[in-house]
């Protein structure tokens, strides 16, 4: 697409208050007199309440999964280096080109000041365009806190979001898979959290993997019921031991020549698991502590390449996985299980919860659907 002049809405950027609130400690200590405040506010192109700028470049376009901007800023791409995130870490984020050098990048201001409804610009696993510093500049310069810049973020064909803070909390882009890690024991298992984040690899396109860490402290009995529903709808469930080694070939072959993420909440074992099937990896690990909740020794997403072919993403750890951009009346189209059964609703508009012959309810109620999903879909649906 031919790049031409865009107007789009950018954030509001360091600029001060248009009126004072604190009037009454202002009396206290002044009084009015020496106030000269403006009595109305002037609105017009340059005002402070206009954040619209033209820029140069191209619209998304609506088919793409949304990166975050409306628009693609215009660059040079013959003098810049195409590369993939591996980390970021606040303003600054690693990024390694296609012949395997690494830079420490800052991002370019338009990106950063643009209005979105993300966190942040940049994320781990994003395909960048940067603009090296030049090597005399690297090498006699103190003064010099990056390699370089990244100047533009390509579309991202795929991400795993949640919701922080009333904002778009990007956790990883571009991936083919997601393994949802969980543990057996120590700390407890959590199956909302799987459904939750199901639901979330179902909106985005990405394979899901329902992943089950530390068989060994149980009897692996007891877990074939709650596997054995996932692997009913279709998803592929694996028992895995890092103590016994127990179902980490077969993880090692479902990683292979793919572009993957772990995550999880805190103490499940990810980065154990990615220690085990590569330890050329040797990622930092701790032990559960006293509350049997694991604790935050991965602090960061972080893009690591696997001896064997392929790509995985270190997450930190989870304690809540709150959706992003799905509305209350999309979750039951995303539960593959429950979703058959939804014409057979006396009500076109049911619920699923209350009504009268209801299809879903009474499927659960006969023991064709596990009673277990329903009640998570009521608890994601209505926060029950």
């Amino acid at each position: 697409m031919k790049s031409k002049k865009v107007r789009v809405d950018f954030r509001k950027n360091r600029q001060e208050r248009t009126r004072i609130g604190n009037w009454t400690r202002k009396f206290n200590e002044h009084g009015f007199e020496e106030e000269t405040e403006a009595a109305v506010e002037r609105i017009g192109g340059k005002s402070e309440l206009s954040r619209r700028r033209t820029v140069i470049g191209e619209l998304v376009k609506e088919d793409t999964d949304n990166i975050g901007f409306e628009v693609q800023p215009e660059v040079d791409t013959e003098r810049l280096l195409a590369g993939r995130v591996l980390r970021v870490h606040g303003a600054s984020s690693v990024v390694q080109t296609e012949d395997g050098r690494q830079f420490q990048c800052v991002t370019r201001r338009i990106l950063k000041t643009l209005s979105t409804d993300q966190r942040q610009p940049v994320v781990t696993g994003d395909h960048v365009l940067i603009r090296p510093a030049p090597m005399e500049d690297r090498q006699h310069s103190r003064r010099l806190s990056s390699d370089g810049m990244i100047e533009r973020v390509e579309p991202r064909r795929s991400t795993i979001a949640r919701t922080s803070k009333q904002r778009k909390h990007v956790i990883v882009a571009n991936v083919d898979q997601v393994l949802i890690v969980v543990s057996a024991d120590q700390p407890a298992l959590k199956p909302n959290l799987i459904d939750r984040m199901i639901l979330t690899a179902e909106q985005s396109g990405v394979k899901p993997v329902v992943c089950i860490n530390k068989i060994d402290l149980v009897d692996p009995a007891e877990l074939q019921p709650l596997a054995g529903v996932y692997a009913r709808m279709g998803y592929k469930v694996l028992l895995l031991s890092v103590e016994t080694g127990f179902g980490l070939n077969h993880l090692r072959r479902l990683l292979t020549n793919r572009s993957s993420v772990v995550a999880g909440q805190s103490g499940v074992g990810k980065s154990s698991l990615l220690n085990a099937i590569d330890p050329q990896i040797q990622l930092r690990v701790a032990e559960i502590g006293n509350a049997q909740k694991g604790k935050h020794t991965t602090t960061t997403a972080e893009l690591i390449q696997l001896s064997f072919g392929g790509y995985v993403v270190d997450t930190p750890g989870m304690r809540q996985f709150m959706l992003w951009d799905i509305i209350p009346e999309e979750v039951f189209g995303l539960f593959r299980d429950l979703r058959p059964y939804e014409n057979r609703c006396h009500f076109p508009d049911c619920t699923h919860s209350h009504e009268e012959d209801c299809a879903v309810k009474f499927a659960v109620g006969e023991g064709w659907l596990d009673l277990r999903r329903y009640e998570s879909y009521l608890t994601i649906r209505f926060g029950k």
